[in-house]
């Protein structure tokens, strides 16, 4: 993974939350609430939250809990996490931190969640073992991590689009990182490395908000993702036409189908 497939920054956040948000992201911040609000936990940690989307969605879920820590390591990314977090309870609290180095002591914690950001991760194992580390005995880790890039197909156009329109040199982001950790058994093993034994792993299948449409897709991961720094090494005005690639490619029969592993491993 190349160091700038996590560089969330300048308007990238903004664009982020606002158009991969109900197109990608929402759907599933509403599948880990419902799941966690079925155990009840008292203090729960979040890593990679990003934006605060499921956050605030766990936040609604959980209104038994003392405490929800949600951290991220982009500041930028956090900034808009606290905007969406002001007005709710008190107990939420936003902070920068490491997923591979977490400042927080051993078992402090029922709950541990990561929606989508373990592929950010550089060291999945380490990362692992420190949620492993910072949850009580029997406390649980839920992730939620992309299926394949061809089970998810409108961001599939969007990589097909761009391959196309940079045939020189397609970017590569998006079946790099984000759907590039999606294979079962690697992400099994990386849980057994970092000490978990009682895992298991379910493909879901969602869809998009209905509000969502290729202006979302376009938008949002050219401008929204560190796909446009790759876009923009093509030279001068290349986000815009790649944007219209992008909108070409999605705009007859619209796909919202989505699928990702959720994955929950009991301390």
């Amino acid at each position: 993974m190349s160091t700038s497939d996590s560089a969330f920054s300048g308007s990238i956040p903004g664009i982020y939350d606002q158009h991969l948000g109900p197109l990608l992201f929402q759907p599933y911040a509403a599948e880990v609430a419902r799941r966690v609000q079925a155990w009840e936990p008292r203090r729960i940690l979040e890593t990679a939250a990003g934006t605060g989307l499921v956050t605030a969605a766990l936040a609604h879920a959980c209104p038994q809990a003392e405490v929800l820590v949600a951290t991220d390591l982009n500041p930028a990314m956090l900034d808009v996490a606290k905007r969406r977090t002001t007005n709710l309870r008190e107990h939420v609290r936003v902070q920068q931190a490491d997923a591979q180095e977490l400042p927080f002591a051993d078992g402090e914690f029922d709950l541990v969640v990561c929606s989508f950001g373990l592929m950010f991760v550089p060291d999945k194992v380490r990362a692992n073992a420190e949620a492993r580390r910072v949850l009580r005995d029997g406390g649980r880790y839920l992730m939620a991590i992309w299926d394949r890039l061809e089970r998810n197909p409108a961001t599939h156009r969007v990589h097909q689009a761009l391959a196309t329109f940079l045939a020189d040199n397609p970017p590569q982001f998006l079946a790099r990182t984000p759907f590039g950790y999606a294979d079962e058994a690697q992400i099994e093993q990386d849980l057994l490395a970092a000490g978990f034994t009682d895992i298991e792993l379910e493909t879901v299948a969602l869809e998009s908000l209905p509000t969502a449409g290729p202006e979302d897709a376009s938008l949002g991961m050219v401008e929204g993702t560190p796909l446009r720094g790759e876009i923009e090494a093509h030279g001068p005005f290349m986000l815009e036409r790649a944007e219209e690639a992008v909108r070409a490619a999605l705009s007859h029969d619209f796909p919202r189908a989505l699928s990702a592993h959720v994955v929950t491993a009991i301390r």
